[in-house]
């Protein structure tokens, strides 16, 4: 595997040769339990805010309104008449209706049950929460449930900005703690075993420390069956529930995968639920991209259902490590 840095030249594809997936070199023997958990623990250690990703900025509208739960709190999000989110308790204050079943006119929020008509700023009976749309993700500040000092914006790495690139995100929902998410995304010696669809020539080249709490790895994104593309690559965790993947060197140079884990609450088994909500920004600086970007309608719903498959067994490996843990194998 190429040490130097990389340069995608005029045609970023590589040819790959196809390998065995047993014949691959194994990566038991580097993936340290240790290095994972330090890690882990760093990033949970670190700030929040109080802040957790709920939803795609998208997904939250001026026409209807958008329910989840978070940290067993049910919550309801639409936008004010100048566009702004606004969040607050999923419950009516009334009698207890779920307010995402309501409709959203002019800015206000109406509940269908009995026509209470809550708007942006609240009322006494009905308080709205700390709410920030970021341009990809939308989150909501929960300071009774969080416990930690608030910050007035969440704890957010730089990212290309929206318009700049082709961006999309996915969300999905396992039994596991936030916890055991982050610990997947920390784990990148995985990648070449679990998802041979996807990686190949992995190899992590450096580990975090407390100087430079980041993976470095070298790494081949499949193209098809025989073509890939190589990129260095790095992971970090600027939050506790937030892992980034950041494109350092190679096509697609800045691109990033945002991963945040968002505590749902327990489900009717008792079990915790921890959705994943990842976000998706490619850029380029080829004079072509600007075509896929006037594309970028057909190219999300690609890259959703790439994301999608990746997690389906990532959640595996997180449901696994919350089930051993928690002794329910």
């Amino acid at each position: 595997m190429e040490d130097g840095p990389l340069d995608p030249g005029r045609w970023p594809l590589r040819r790959v040769p196809r390998l065995r997936w047993a014949a691959q070199s194994p990566t038991a023997g580097q993936a340290d339990p240790a290095v994972i958990t330090a890690a882990l623990k760093r990033a949970q250690a670190r700030p929040s805010g109080n802040w957790f990703v709920v939803a795609a900025s998208g997904d939250v509208r001026a026409d209807r309104p958008f329910g989840t739960r978070v940290m067993g709190q049910e919550l309801v999000l639409w936008r004010d008449r100048t566009g702004l989110p606004v969040a607050g308790p999923g419950a009516c204050p009334h009698l207890g209706a779920p307010l995402a079943r309501g409709r959203v006119d002019d800015g206000c929020l109406t509940c269908r049950w009995h026509g209470l008509r809550l708007p942006a700023e609240g009322t006494e009976e009905w308080r709205p929460l700390p709410a920030y749309d970021d341009g990809v993700l939308l989150w909501v500040r929960l300071d009774r449930s969080g416990g930690e000092t608030p910050l007035p914006e969440p704890v957010a790495a730089a990212r290309p900005r929206p318009e700049s690139g082709v961006g999309a995100v996915a969300r999905l929902a396992g039994v596991c703690e936030p916890g055991d998410v982050v610990a997947n995304r920390l784990d990148p010696w995985h990648g070449v075993w679990f998802h041979p669809y996807s990686f190949t020539r992995l190899r992590v080249v450096s580990v975090p420390d407390a100087a430079d709490d980041r993976f470095l790895v070298r790494v081949t994104f499949r193209v098809g069956p025989w073509l890939g593309v190589p990129v260095l690559a790095d992971f970090s965790c600027p939050e506790p529930r937030t892992v980034l993947m950041r494109i350092v060197e190679g096509e697609g140079a800045g691109s990033v995968v945002e991963t945040h884990a968002t505590p749902l609450g327990p489900g009717r088994d008792g079990r915790p639920r921890t959705a994943v909500v990842e976000a998706v920004i490619a850029v380029s600086a080829r004079p072509g991209f600007a075509v896929a970007r006037t594309a970028a309608p057909l190219l999300r719903p690609l890259m959703r259902r790439g994301a999608t498959r990746l997690w389906r067994d990532d959640l595996a490996y997180a449901e696994r490590r919350y089930a051993l843990r928690s002794g329910t194998t």
